[in-house]
């Protein structure tokens, strides 16, 4: 077993198959396929599941996928560690995180930081209950995983990040229906979308709202989270959401208060105790400092008068201000 084989494996168990997997990696498809098929033959035992002309992971597959992942981190982190010196950082983070996260805040601290570090190469796994994210970074499949707290029966490495604010998202024009702040008790009867039963922000929100006596009537349940927002702004109905998506629907006219009591959770980080990769604990302080200028903001506006909801606003944008003002010195996003 050798590195190019784990490269090989790793790259089908992520494409998806050996075709997709040979055109990522620029090689013959012929050839990915033997070093495949000698790989199991090294560990004698059968990796996929041939069904049809498509591959499905056996069980020996997934209990490989962790420690392959782990081995090549190592790996390039000690490359780059040689490669660094006088050139460029860069990388690959491989996080685990509940699916909700991953729009908000995670989706902010990734692309910032590679719009830092062009170089460094995000993987993201995406599962909906925290128990899962916490497997996957025990098993070394990811090295760093993020989901609300608390943790539980976990020997990894915890930390607490920061609060996550929720508030009322409505459709265009209902303005003068709403309070602000609006009483959770005003929220009965009232139609809702939301996402999938089971997911851990579903939980956390009918938990939330039922401690205060009502029961969500959910008149659209929608697996995809990016459909929530857009059924509302169309008239679908009524959402619960994070405070930094629920502002991307302002410029549309969307109607966002404040609930009373207010609804927040907490957010964490967890991996493997001991040393970090280079770029992942890079990343992390990245974060740390996002979340600081984020919280900070907010702070700032609201001792300035301002709302919840507009203090946020202001900070969003004048994020987006310094976005533009960066990418005006220069990009890789742009023609080659």
């Amino acid at each position: 077993m050798d590195m190019r084989q784990l490269e090989y494996f790793l790259a089908v168990v992520e494409h998806g198959g050996v075709n997709r997997a040979a055109a990522a990696l620029r090689v013959a498809q012929p050839s990915l396929s033997q070093a495949i098929r000698k790989l199991e033959k090294d560990l004698g035992t059968e990796l996929f599941h041939r069904v049809g002309r498509g591959l499905v992971l056996a069980p020996a597959g997934e209990a490989l996928v962790g420690p392959s992942r782990l081995i090549l981190r190592e790996a390039e982190a000690a490359e780059n560690t040689v490669r660094s010196v006088g050139q460029g950082r860069r990388g690959r983070i491989d996080i685990a995180t509940i699916s909700d996260i991953s729009t908000d805040p995670l989706s902010v601290w990734v692309a910032r930081f590679r719009s830092e570090v062009p170089d460094v190469r995000f993987h993201i796994e995406e599962r909906d209950d925290t128990a899962d994210v916490v497997d996957l970074v025990r098993s070394g499949a990811c090295e760093v995983g993020f989901a609300a707290l608390p943790f539980t029966g976990t020997e990894l490495s915890t930390e607490e990040l920061v609060e996550q604010h929720f508030v009322l998202v409505c459709p265009p024009g209902t303005d003068a229906y709403w309070p602000d702040p609006t009483p959770i008790e005003a929220l009965s009867g009232v139609p809702f979308v939301m996402g999938e039963r089971g997911t851990t922000t579903r939980d956390y929100i009918e938990s939330a709202l039922g401690a205060h006596g009502v029961e969500p009537r959910v008149v659209i349940e929608v697996p995809q989270r990016g459909a929530l927002l857009p059924m509302v702004m169309a008239g679908g109905g009524a959402a619960i959401a994070s405070l930094r998506t629920a502002i991307d629907t302002r410029h549309r006219g969307g109607v966002i208060r404040e609930l009373s009591p207010g609804l927040s959770r907490r957010l964490g980080m967890v991996h493997r105790p001991g040393r970090l990769t280079a770029t992942t604990a890079e990343f992390l302080s990245f974060a740390r400092g996002s979340i600081n200028l984020w919280t900070d903001g907010i702070a700032t506006n609201k001792q300035l008068g301002h709302s919840l909801v507009a203090a946020a606003e202001l900070n969003a944008q004048a994020a987006d201000e310094r976005l533009c003002a960066r990418y005006e010195t220069g990009t890789d996003i742009r023609p080659q």
